[in-house]
């Protein structure tokens, strides 16, 4: 499963169907002026997205098209958009535009030229509507080419609100709190925790949350990176916060071996499914699109979920992932690319998706309302309120090689951590080999 986890099965929910279009905060920069200008043009957009959110994201589309007169034409590339798209470039058949799902490919394509620098216009709309951190993710060596048009929130614990009712347990301020309410969940009945370890990716996710709490920014910064070695002890304590959750048979449904033979949409069905074996499942806002779609669960009734808890006294985390849009050099009509571009970083562009459902945005100018439900506008103001203490995905920055190719890397290290967390410190020893060997640095 060599896919991104930034907006991993967002698109199946459609938690907005009810809300008409609502009118955004700030005024929206004009892509063409609205006077059809660019009539007679096609842009092709090439990005991983499929199903429901090539069909959402197409709404998007067409509002451009409506406005200015450009016809637009999608591609879908599957998981692996830095071979296709290196591909289309070497056959002179270069997409205008690329949603790229990683900070690592983003970084990629701009090292190899392929990319042209955001206008100006474009520029001045995000640094009025995103906090500055979404520019630094999206900019490679001080030029911004990226725009972060849709995002996901990946600090948030879902959970069957009748487990934890019956178990007589509130959602926890921290995560000590959390495992011991998860042992009250299991006493009532369910197992607390069901996790995903099948796809290497969730493990990633869990320990990013537990270091950037507990270790800070900072370090967090430096060791997605590799400015800071995989040995250094904040790791290996980050690793052994992780181990008494990994090693409590009370706390994940079925144990070590079920957790490792589970995959994502399993972890899902284990407590929003129709025989609950667990009372929480940790990933990002994008559960809600399973809970709700494939289980019939109302969100914000059948299914809620708590923001990711302070560990030892640090700042709860806010881990972030997302798609950014990219203008390529050599794609046949980039200036129209470019006016998309500037139409994608407005609120009015993020409202038609927002109304769609399955979708987050980063910019701070649209208007919450746009979201149709409760659920959805809480998790999208954390990750609004969380201002420049955002944090991309590690794994997601990484290289392929270590961050994110199944059976290898960090993947396969902590699904082995999972399977035996008694020795945090060789854990950590092995991620430092693989780290070197795929950082070169």
């Amino acid at each position: 499963m060599m896919r991104r986890r930034t907006t991993l099965l967002t698109g199946c929910t459609a938690l907005a169907l009810a809300l008409g279009a609502t009118a955004c905060g700030g005024g929206p920069v004009s892509a063409g002026g609205g006077d059809k200008s660019l009539s007679g043009q096609t842009v092709t957009v090439a990005g991983v997205w499929s199903g429901s959110e090539q069909k959402n994201f197409q709404k998007v589309l067409d509002a451009f098209t409506a406005k200015t007169g450009a016809k637009t034409q999608f591609v879908s590339t599957g998981d692996n958009v830095s071979t296709v798209v290196g591909s289309k470039i070497e056959g002179g058949n270069a997409p205008d535009v690329v949603m790229v799902p990683q900070v690592g490919v983003l970084d990629q394509f701009a090292k190899k030229g392929w990319l042209k620098p955001l206008s100006p216009t474009a520029e001045q709309t995000i640094t009025a509507g995103y906090a500055p951190v979404w520019k630094k993710y999206g900019s490679v060596d001080g030029t911004l080419y990226g725009l972060y048009f849709k995002a996901a929130h990946k600090s948030t614990v879902w959970y069957s609100p009748a487990a934890l009712a019956q178990a007589g347990v509130k959602p926890p301020k921290t995560y000590d709190e959390m495992l011991k309410d998860g042992h009250t969940v299991s006493d009532s009945g369910l197992a607390a925790f069901a996790v995903g370890g099948e796809d290497g990716w969730t493990l990633t996710d869990w320990f990013e949350n537990i270091y950037l709490s507990q270790a800070g920014p900072q370090k967090y910064d430096a060791l997605a990176a590799h400015k800071l070695k995989w040995t250094d002890p904040s790791v290996v304590k980050a690793l052994t916060t992780l181990g008494k959750l990994f090693k409590d048979k009370q706390l994940l449904a079925g144990g070590q071996k079920e957790a490792l033979n589970t995959d994502f949409p399993g972890s899902v069905e284990k407590v929003f499914g129709p025989k609950p074996e667990a009372g929480m499942v940790y990933e990002g806002d994008f559960v809600a699109g399973v809970a709700h779609d494939q289980f019939g669960r109302t969100i914000g009734k059948d299914a809620n979920f708590f923001p990711f808890p302070a560990v030892d006294g640090g700042t709860a985390p806010v881990v972030s992932g997302g798609d950014a849009a990219v203008v390529l050099k050599d794609g046949k009509n980039a200036t129209a690319g470019m006016k998309l571009l500037e139409y994608l970083a407005t609120p009015e562009a993020a409202a038609v998706w927002a109304k769609a459902g399955g979708f987050l945005s980063p910019n701070k100018k649209l208007d919450l309302a746009s979201y149709g439900d409760d659920v959805t506008r809480a998790t999208a103001k954390s990750l609004i309120d969380a201002g420049d203490s955002v944090r991309f995905d590690m794994s997601d920055q990484a290289p392929a090689a270590f961050g994110g190719t199944k059976g290898a890397g960090e993947w396969k290290l902590l699904q082995d951590f999972l399977r035996d967390p008694s020795d945090p410190k060789g854990t950590a020893a092995q991620l430092e080999a693989a780290a070197a060997k795929a950082y070169q640095n």
